[in-house]
C-alpha cells in the first residue's frame, strides 16, 4: 500500500465550509442578539421610584 496514494473518499470540503458558515452565524447571533435586545427594552429615563429613607433620632436629656 502506498502512503502517497489518496483515499477513496474525498473529504467532503462544501459540507465542512457550510458547517462553519452556519456555525459562525449562530455565534454571532447569540452574542450580538442580547445585546440588541436589552438595548431595545431599557428605558433611556431611569427614574428613581424608591422613596427615600428618613431616620429622625432623638436624643435623650439627662
Amino acid at each position: 500500500m502506498n502512503s502517497n496514494s489518496q483515499s477513496a473518499n474525498p473529504p467532503d470540503t462544501y459540507s465542512q465550509r457550510l458547517a462553519d458558515i452556519v456555525g459562525t452565524a449562530i455565534a454571532l447571533v447569540t452574542l450580538i442578539l442580547p445585546v440588541f435586545i436589552i438595548s431595545h427594552y431599557s428605558s433611556p429615563d431611569v427614574q428613581n421610584n424608591q422613596p427615600t429613607l428618613t431616620y429622625h433620632l432623638t436624643r435623650s436629656q439627662k
